[in-house]
C-alpha cells in the first residue's frame, strides 16, 4: 500500500493526552500524533530511532541533556536508547517516525480495535 490516508485510520490512544493514527511497515512505524496542551511525556528510552516533526503547536523536547522548544516545521531526531522526554506547551500535531516499527503500538491497536 504505497499511499496512506490517516483520516481513514482508527485513532489509537497511545498515552493519556496523546493519541493518533498509525501505519506500520516491516521497517517503520509512522504516525500522525495529537498531544493535548500540558501533557507531559516522562523521560524514557527505547531501541527505536525516532524522528518527530512538529506540524502544529509548540512542543518542549529534551534529548539527553539538550532541551529545545519545537515549533511547526521543526523536528527532533532521537538516536536509539537515548533518554528523552517532552511537554506539549500548546495543543500539538506531530508526525512521528520510528525504526524499527513499534511492536508495542501494534499491540495497542489490536487491543483497542480487535478485528480491525
Amino acid at each position: 500500500m504505497p499511499f496512506i490516508d490517516y483520516s481513514k485510520k482508527n485513532t489509537v490512544k497511545i498515552w493519556d493526552g496523546i493519541h493518533g493514527q498509525l501505519h506500520h511497515t516491516q521497517q517503520l512505524t509512522c504516525g500522525r500524533i495529537y498531544l493535548k496542551a500540558g501533557v507531559e511525556l516522562p523521560e524514557h528510552h527505547h531501541v527505536h530511532e525516532q524522528w518527530t516533526h512538529v506540524l502544529e503547536g509548540e512542543l518542549e523536547f529534551r534529548i539527553g541533556e539538550e532541551v529545545a522548544v519545537l515549533k511547526a516545521g521543526m523536528c527532533a531526531c532521537i538516536p536509539s536508547n537515548i533518554p528523552h522526554s517532552g511537554r506539549a506547551l500548546t495543543d500539538c500535531v506531530a508526525l512521528d517516525v520510528f525504526s524499527p516499527y513499534r511492536e508495542d503500538f501494534v499491540a495497542k491497536e489490536k487491543e483497542q480495535f480487535p478485528g480491525a
